[in-house]
């Protein structure tokens, strides 16, 4: 009965690691570069949790996601998709452009 309870209790335990790891997972967030442009150019987050922007580059050139507000510059290769882990953040607006194309290429995070 002693060996039921512990095994149980162990199971119990594993179960509810597992169920908060899993809850811990970060939102994904797709954002394509294409025609030298962000799609979507607006993206709502939740302000206090960190999210990850799965950034898809359809473009035949390279492109350079720059963030001032954010403090972020990275490179994505022509044909490829970088996941950029991003911090919880405060309430606001976060600016970000498309540096090879700053014209075009535009976009902004909400946080609320």
């Amino acid at each position: 009965m002693t060996r039921c309870l512990v095994l149980v209790a162990v199971l119990a335990i594993a179960l509810g690691t597992v169920t908060a790891a899993a809850a811990a997972d970060p939102v994904e967030i797709p954002l394509v570069i294409e025609k030298n442009r962000f799609q979507p150019d607006a993206i709502t987050v939740k302000a206090g949790a960190p999210f990850v922007l799965v950034i898809t580059n359809k473009d035949k050139g390279p492109e350079e996601f720059e963030s001032k507000d954010l403090r972020i510059e990275k490179v994505i290769p022509a044909g490829k998709t970088l996941r950029l882990r991003m911090p919880a953040l405060k309430p606001g607006s976060y600016g970000f452009v498309g540096e090879y194309h700053e014209t075009t290429a535009k976009g902004r995070i909400v946080a609320e």
